[in-house]
């Protein structure tokens, strides 16, 4: 059973952002509990076949989410995002970074400002999550990291996590 669910992956290089739609069949409270609640989050913030595991989160203004995505052979890939904004269902601000397991974030590597907002579309939630890079080699960099193709592949594991928590 496939859904035609809105799904836009938008390159601005003039602005350096990306503009990611994407429709759920599920609520905007249950939506934004997902992507909110890090034993959720846990569930499908991560492309087939990695899995993700929390170590630590504080979902608050100026709280933070330290995570992992973790590779089937074992191999972790670190994460923080720090919150910045929060209007519980409705939007949230974050800045996202590469860390190491003890939290250290790689100033190397590109980090991002996101706007995550939640909307309703019927019965549906709509996620509008607009991420902004400092530079267009930053957002250049993350394109050719593959982020379409692991965004496409996350959000179809929010998909299958809402119709186990609520089937339509």
């Amino acid at each position: 059973m496939k859904h035609n669910l809105q799904f836009d992956f938008l390159v601005d290089k003039k602005k350096n952002t990306l503009t990611i739609k994407r429709e759920f069949l599920a609520g905007r409270e249950l939506v934004w509990d997902c992507y909110t609640k890090s034993e959720l989050l846990d569930k499908w913030f991560a492309p087939k076949p990695l899995t993700t595991k929390t170590k630590s989160m504080d979902f608050r203004e100026n709280g933070h989410w330290h995570y992992a995505m973790v590779e089937p052979n074992g191999t972790e890939y670190w994460g923080w995002t720090d919150y910045l904004k929060i209007k519980p269902i409705d939007y949230y601000t974050s800045l996202d970074a590469f860390c190491d397991a003890a939290g250290v974030i790689n100033e190397s590597l590109p980090r991002a400002e996101w706007l995550v907002t939640f909307t309703d579309k019927g019965e549906n939630a709509l996620v509008e999550t607009v991420v902004t890079y400092k530079s267009l080699s930053d957002l250049e960099a993350v394109v050719q990291m593959g982020m379409e193709q692991g965004m496409i592949a996350t959000l179809e594991k929010l998909d299958e996590l809402l119709s186990t928590i609520n089937p339509r």
